[in-house]
């Protein structure tokens, strides 16, 4: 039976081999294929956190907690440590004060000062404020999420239980526009969760894999506050890349060999959707190769 990461990396391969090379909204540049798809079983508990390199899985469960506040200020990520969204504030506070400050020295002042922080560390209304706060032309917000939960328990055979980012009028405002920018959710009828994510632009080295942690982290509580449990996790991406200056780290990742796949459990049934800690989230069996750096483009 073939590795469930195999998938992962012949798409990698492909991008590799056949990827149409052209210059990128960064400057960077990448090689890149349109549509793409992966699908993971997690009805033994299995997740897909990538083997052929380390991936902190913690830090992508948090960014996904986080997402779930509403939040959209990178204040609390840095709080607990994750700092994958500080790129695009500090971009945005070195162009528009001339400071050449260090990313080090700005995170710090982030979390040093609240003022400072509600100023430079809000990312406009990306995800979590789509996703739970939603302003529609009424003037009412919609919360997606607890709409789901609600779905999920109640009328399970729904076709329409999914959520989505793509907020044409607030999308000038952000800081990056979603990515990973609609889930679909289906239940089998002997009560499997089963989730479908479309991501319309995919780092594939950095991105995707962080994706691939967050989206099943995010299954796991829904099945759990639904009362249901896991089935199958499906990924869509649309343009596929990988950033030129992420070759080699990509070749070398393609030369080491899948190990077993980790298995993920939540320690305990939070009571909704929003109390979920990272503490809750117990993983098993997790043998790495190591960490892969490179550097993300802007």
């Amino acid at each position: 039976m073939q590795h469930p990461e195999t998938q992962y990396l012949d798409l990698m391969e492909r991008v590799l081999t056949h990827g149409d090379e052209r210059v990128d909204r960064t400057g960077v540049g990448t090689r890149s294929i349109f549509g793409s798809m992966l699908r993971f079983d997690l009805s033994d508990g299995t997740v897909p956190i990538l083997t052929t390199k380390k991936v902190y899985w913690k830090t992508a469960v948090k960014e996904m907690l986080w997402f779930l506040t509403g939040g959209t200020n990178i204040q609390p990520l840095l709080q607990e440590n994750v700092r994958i969204w500080s790129d695009w504030p500090l971009d945005s506070y070195r162009r528009k004060t001339g400071e050449d400050i260090s990313q080090e020295a700005f995170e710090q002042r982030i979390l040093e000062d609240d003022s400072f922080a509600a100023k430079w560390g809000e990312l406009g209304p990306v995800y979590g404020k789509q996703w739970r706060r939603w302003m529609g032309a009424d003037g009412q917000e919609h919360d997606q999420i607890s709409t789901l939960v609600k779905t999920l328990r109640e009328n399970p055979s729904s076709r329409r239980m999914l959520f989505h980012g793509w907020n044409v009028p607030e999308l000038g405002q952000m800081a990056l526009p979603p990515c990973h920018m609609v889930y679909q959710y289906h239940v089998t009828s002997d009560g499997r969760l089963n989730s479908l994510m479309y991501q319309r632009s995919v780092d594939l080295l950095l991105g995707a894999p962080f994706n691939f942690v967050g989206a099943t982290a995010l299954q796991l509580m829904l099945a759990q506050q639904a009362g249901l449990t896991p089935g199958e996790f499906v990924w869509f991406g649309g343009d596929t890349h990988l950033y030129l200056n992420h070759i080699d780290q990509a070749r070398a990742q393609l030369a080491r060999t899948p190990r077993p796949l980790p298995k993920m459990a939540l320690a305990q049934r939070a009571t909704s959707i929003d109390d979920y800690k990272i503490e809750d989230f117990a993983i098993e069996g997790y043998d790495p190769h190591p960490a892969i750096k490179a550097d993300v483009a802007v």
